[in-house]
């Protein structure tokens, strides 16, 4: 199933989180984690030792921003021109480079390729995945790694999910989320042609929390 998107929206739920984003997420120190919870499981190691990375759906540029600080060649998409606006103001300094647009369209047109490709809690989880995998290989170098996180699907609530903008009540804004179980996530990467992957779900740091959904792929050297 393929859900009908309308990107006018999409991009109004996002460009209202930007404008939600506080100052102060940009005026801390850049920081890379793949999960929800601070200081908690795996770091940027998971990348590999790549020389460029592209993040998609890349947000408050926190984390492209961190790997620019560690000498990696370092661009990110977003769709919100807002959110854009402001991660450039404040990385592009850094030599972060960002570029507005819409994942699929980017990934379809980009005539780059990259080290390491990857979402956190971004546009892995907005996008429908028999859609996007196959144009994030297409980006990769040879031996390339992809490497994404988001929330674990709720038990029994798989593939693709509509959520309104701000509750239930006001100007009809909304966008898609796509969850799957690790074993689909598996059969749908290898599908796509990577080589290896490894999708799990990491445990919170206090149990009987929200978990993380970690997915880790290559393809072929």
């Amino acid at each position: 199933m393929t859900a009908e998107h309308n990107y006018d929206h999409e991009r109004s739920v996002w460009d209202t989180y930007a404008e939600a984003t506080k100052a102060d997420v940009f005026e801390a120190d850049p920081v890379f984690r793949w999960t929800q919870y601070q200081e908690h499981g795996p770091g940027p190691e998971l990348l590999g030792e790549p020389d460029s990375v592209l993040e998609i759906g890349c947000g408050t540029g926190r984390a492209l921003a961190y790997l620019a600080g560690q000498g990696v060649k370092a661009r990110g998409v977003d769709m919100s021109p807002v959110m854009v606006a402001r991660t450039t103001e404040r990385w592009g300094p850094l030599g972060v480079e960002f570029v507005c647009a819409e994942a699929l369209d980017f990934l379809a047109d980009d005539t780059r390729t990259y080290d390491a490709v990857y979402s956190v809690f971004g546009a892995a989880w907005f996008s429908d995945p028999r859609r996007l995998l196959p144009l994030v290989r297409q980006r990769l170098n040879p031996g390339g790694r992809f490497v994404f996180s988001q929330p674990p699907a709720i038990p029994g609530a798989y593939g693709p999910q509509g959520m309104y903008k701000g509750g239930f009540a006001g100007p009809a804004t909304y966008t898609y989320r796509y969850s799957y179980t690790p074993a689909m996530w598996r059969s749908l990467l290898l599908s796509a042609g990577f080589e290896s992957a490894n999708p799990r779900v990491l445990p919170a740091p206090t149990a009987g929390h929200i978990g993380t959904l970690l997915v880790e792929s290559t393809i072929p050297s």
